[in-house]
């Protein structure tokens, strides 16, 4: 019998610390570690391997939210990795040598159950797509497989023109007129950069940052129509000011501009926190920033397989009521058991 991804698999969600090929072989009498390299180096695990497997544990919802955003796996002491290159790590606040991620989460509305399906690494020297291609891509794999969902949540590195005017359905100056009839059209919410230049005036008066607008009480509670700059010039969006804390507030757009309400378009905005969780548990729980092997094959493979792993540990957690937590570190649990009764090297005291 020959080594798969099962095995991979098994060995990443059974692991608690290291998850080095060298760590798997040291651990196994049927393969070397020669041969589980071998493996990784010569199979291919692409993308839709994922969602094969989702699609058979999800619960759908047409008015489910997609949600959309990238982190980057750490490679800061593995500078000679394929497909790792310096960028913007929004968890360090800084520049570090990582493997771009870019994912698509679907989350149920009511039940807040997550699952991924959908993910691009960001390789632009490979295939010269940027995280905005990597995102369209994806929403043309969802419409292609019929998803159920009504509305799609990005963070503001995500509100570019093409691809809000995407999401909404329609390319043209009557894009708010179709959106209704056209069966592509979703419903987004993205937060925009304080320096978006937007015009809540009609053009009655210039562009302006949109953290320069002024809100009357009224729109606070109800937001306002505005044009952002470089739109069709009958798009119009809905924005609101949603407080994120004391000390920060973002300016909220959607094309659904019967949304009424800031406390409304606050809580779907607060779907995005979602996706922060599941870049949390992969990279704590999965192993998915531990391969330290160089080839770019091997790297997507092993991403691939801390994905599965991530997929089936979440699964578990929501059938038994629990946490992913809970269940890698039950683990352990029968062993630390075992060894306070019958401990295999005893502590001994002066």
């Amino acid at each position: 019998m020959s080594f798969s991804k099962l095995d991979y698999c098994q060995f990443l969600l059974s692991s608690q610390v290291n998850y080095t090929l060298t760590n798997l072989a040291d651990h196994l009498q049927s393969w070397s570690h020669d041969t589980i390299n071998r493996y990784l180096r010569g199979e291919q695990l692409p993308p839709r391997l994922l969602w094969e497997n989702a699609r058979e544990l999800m619960e759908f919802d047409p008015q489910a939210y997609i949600v959309f955003d990238d982190t980057v796996l750490d490679k800061r002491f593995g500078p000679c990795i394929a497909m790792s290159q310096r960028q913007w790590s929004g968890n360090e606040h800084k520049v570090i040598n990582g493997i771009g991620l870019v994912s698509c989460l679907y989350v149920h509305p009511r039940s807040g159950q997550t699952w991924v399906i959908d993910y691009r690494l960001f390789d632009p020297r490979r295939d010269g797509k940027t995280k905005l291609d990597h995102v369209a891509d994806m929403m043309a794999s969802l419409r292609q497989r019929e998803v159920p969902f009504a509305t799609v949540l990005m963070d503001s590195w995500y509100a570019a023109k093409d691809l809000m005017l995407d999401i909404g359905g329609s390319r043209s100056a009557n894009a708010n007129a179709n959106a209704n009839a056209n069966a592509n059209a979703k419903i987004f919410y993205c937060p925009l950069k304080s320096d978006r230049l937007v015009d809540d005036s009609g053009g009655a008066r210039p562009y302006c940052h949109v953290a320069e607008l002024e809100w009357s009480e009224a729109e606070l509670e109800s937001g306002k129509l505005i044009k952002i700059k470089g739109f069709p010039g009958a798009y119009k969006v809905k924005l609101f000011r949603v407080a994120v804390s004391s000390r920060r507030t973002e300016h909220v757009v959607t094309n659904d501009t019967t949304q009424d309400s800031t406390s409304g378009a606050q809580q779907a905005c607060a779907f995005r926190w979602k996706i922060e969780e599941y870049h949390r548990e992969i990279k704590q729980l999965t192993g998915i920033e531990s391969c330290q092997c160089r080839k770019a094959r091997i790297q997507r493979n092993h991403i691939a397989c801390a994905l599965l792993v991530w997929l089936r540990l979440k699964n578990l957690a929501y059938q038994t009521h629990t946490t992913i937590y809970q269940l890698k570190s039950g683990l352990l649990h029968d062993y630390l058991v075992q060894q306070l009764k019958k401990p295999k090297i005893k502590m001994v005291l002066a």
